[in-house]
Formats: C-alpha cells, structure tokens, sequence
C-alpha cells in the first residue's frame, strides 16, 4: 500500500468517526427571548430577535454563524442570518441576537390574517441552524403561541350610523 492510499483510509476514517460523534447530538432548545427593532431601508421592517439556546447535551456546540426563519400564523414572516460566533456550553445556554427582516408584503398578510381570522391566540414557529466550525450544522426548530391583549383580541365593533 502506497502512502497516499493510507493516508487517504485514515483521513477517511476520521471523518466518518467526527460525523458518527455529531449524530448523537440532541437537537438544541430554542426559545425566542426578545426583539428589538432596528432602523429599515424603505418599506421593510428590520428587527434584532434574540435566541436563548439551550444545549441538552454532554458536549458543547461550537457555532460560526446563524440562520433562523420565523412564522406566523402559518406563514412566513422574516427570515435573517448573523456572523455570530460563540459556543453553547455543555448542558448550558447562551443568548444569540439575529437581525431579521420583515418584506412589507409579509407585514400586508400578517395584517389581513389578523383582521379577517380569529385573533384570540397568535402561534409562531422558529426554524434555523447554527453552522457549524467543524463537521457540520446543528438544526433547530421551536414552536409556541401567545395571547393578544384583550384590546387586540376582541372583534371591532360595527360603525354606528347617525
């Protein structure tokens, strides 16, 4: 065997053990922590939304980048990506902001759902990875819902005529 030919077995081998360690990762908890809004360019909304991500696992997750989508109501609302680097420490958390933007066409649907559909409890999902420095990616996925103040909530009332 020639020393190319055994070099190109071991490299092959150390990688096929780093994927075999990354597949029994859980997948991380994320949990959205907060927005803050952020100056736009013309009719697009831009806002800061902050990621708590906990890492269930005995090992910690390194991260050189983020990517996340966010949906409401069953339909796509903002999507955004940071350079954000870091490490989720192991059976740790770490707050991760990410700027998203928001298509004034997604804020007209937003805003029709809203007006035209129940309005009592408003569901969202979170959906991206956190890119990886080594081997790979680490995806995440979190669903909820929240109540609208009772202001917002309730059905607006008939014009009255004079």
């Amino acid at each position: 065997m020639s020393r190319r030919t055994l070099l190109l077995a071991a490299l092959s081998g150390m990688a096929l053990a780093g994927c075999a360690g990354l597949a029994g990762l859980d997948a991380p908890r994320v949990m959205l922590a907060g927005v803050e809004s952020l100056p736009g360019e013309g009719l697009e909304v831009r806002l800061a939304v902050k990621l708590r991500v906990q890492n269930p696992n005995d090992q910690p997750i390194d991260f050189d980048g983020v990517a996340l989508d966010l949906t409401v109501r069953g339909m796509a609302l903002a999507s955004g990506v940071s350079d954000a680097r870091g490490t989720v420490p192991r059976f740790g958390e770490t707050v991760i902001t990410v700027p998203v933007t928001v298509s004034a066409f997604a804020l007209a649907r937003q805003a029709y759902s809203l007006a035209t559909g129940d309005r009592s409890k408003i569901d969202f999902a979170a959906s991206g990875k956190l890119a990886g420095t080594g081997f790979g990616s680490v995806r995440f996925s979190s669903r909820g819902e929240f109540d609208l103040p009772a202001a917002l909530a309730a059905p607006a009332a008939p014009a009255s005529r004079p």
